[in-house]
């Protein structure tokens, strides 16, 4: 019977780039920017790696549509590179393909890498994925839908569902943006460093409402990778403080919710299936309790604020309590986007998950800076793409290896 990935595989190095409008270089050089560093925190040669997975979601504004780009870019030793894509799950797929690879002992060494580069288009949101209109899923025709008006029927479904006033609807997930925003300002690599107010976001111009302009993220050019290997391995490199892979978890969504009725469009009914399994794969009984830190994907504030119910962290309907408490702040109990998240890194897709990955791990190794938590022990990064009707969800846990 399967046991799962917990403790199997130890990041020994991660690499991450200045995320924002990078019209000074195009995708290579921001891949060669994140590895480098990832090359150098790992302290092993280039040509210790083995293999080696390139997540790039638009490959015709990349480097293509095969693996070669990395291997060209990083000058990799002629080792198997994979590339892989799946929507805004793309850079954990990476490091999902890394660390089973590790686990089954098919090689020693591995890399994940992401990349994206979408400002140089000059396209306002994120292009159309399957080139058939804005976002729509393969078979599906969705003419008069956007991404701002599908997540804003989240926030209406949520509000129906709990009975929300719509003023404290709007001012909790207004404090959802302005607790990113606190936190990217003490971020360097982000790409917007400036905090605001519940005044100055429920002032905003509206986009869909509820959403405003400061409950949407934005786009940018970035890169993050990871080298993974065995723990026993890590140590005789000389690394001490390890962090562990603990749980990798994917869900994807197979129609149910669009052609049944027991789904009430209020959550996410793929992140709630993934987050049971990595708990349960990383024998965590009490996330509430348990998880230290998580980085989610808040591609709308809306998103961010009902995953803290799908992750079981919030009870059913006290997200607003307990983002108003102060419970998801820096100096909350479960600080979430503590790098300031996508809503201040933007969201090139193919890197998203890998950033995510690298905050949780530099917070492990006590090398946050002025970002730094206390002690922390776990830490969880979530992925969303496609829509709340039909996406795909991608779960990591990181933690200290025991």
């Amino acid at each position: 019977m399967a046991e799962g990935i917990k403790d199997k595989v130890a990041v020994i190095g991660m690499g991450c780039s200045k995320f924002g409008e990078r019209f000074d270089c195009g995708p290579e050089e921001l891949m060669v920017e994140a590895f480098e560093e990832c090359l150098q925190d790992a302290g092993i040669e280039r040509n210790q790696i083995e293999a080696a997975w390139f997540g790039q979601c638009y490959d015709e504004l990349g480097t293509g549509k095969g693996a070669p780009g990395l291997a060209m870019a990083l000058r990799l030793p002629f080792i198997p590179v994979t590339r892989v894509e799946n929507y805004c799950a793309t850079g954990t797929e990476a490091f999902r393909g890394a660390v089973y690879a590790v686990a089954s002992g098919a090689c020693d060494i591995a890399l994940a890498q992401g990349v994206e580069k979408l400002k140089d288009t000059g396209y306002g949101g994120l292009p159309s994925i399957d080139g058939v209109n804005s976002g729509a899923l393969p078979g599906q025709v969705l003419p008069n839908i956007s991404a701002p008006g599908a997540f804003a029927q989240l926030a209406s479904a949520y509000r129906a569902k709990h009975n929300v006033p719509y003023d404290d609807l709007k001012r909790a997930i207004a404090q959802v943006s302005v607790k990113s925003h606190a936190n990217g300002v003490k971020n360097p690599k982000a790409h917007l460093r400036k905090a605001i107010s519940i005044e100055k976001v429920m002032g905003a111009p509206l986009i869909a409402d509820p959403l405003g302009l400061f409950d949407c993220c934005g786009v940018s050019d970035g890169s993050a990778c990871a080298i993974v290997t065995t723990p026993e391995i890590a140590k005789s490199l000389g690394k001490d403080n390890l962090v562990s892979v603990k749980a990798l978890q994917l869900a994807v969504s197979n129609g149910e919710e669009q052609g049944y009725k027991n789904w009430d469009g209020s959550h996410f009914a793929t992140t709630r299936r993934a987050s049971k399994r990595a708990y349960a794969e990383a024998g965590i009984k009490n996330p509430r309790e348990e998880i230290s830190m998580f980085e989610v994907h808040d591609c709308f504030s809306i998103t961010e604020f009902v995953t803290y119910e799908d992750l079981f962290i919030s009870p059913e309907g006290g997200a607003i309590k307990d983002v108003m408490d102060g419970f998801y702040n820096s100096d909350g109990q479960i600080p979430c986007q503590i790098d300031g998240g996508l809503k201040c890194f933007g969201h090139p897709i193919g890197a998203s998950g890998l950033r995510m990955l690298y905050e949780m791990y530099l917070q492990l190794q006590g090398r946050a800076g002025e970002r730094q938590l206390a002690d922390p022990r776990y830490g969880i990064t979530h992925n969303l793409g496609g829509f709340p009707f039909a996406n795909v969800c991608a779960l990591s846990i990181i933690g200290r290896y025991e």
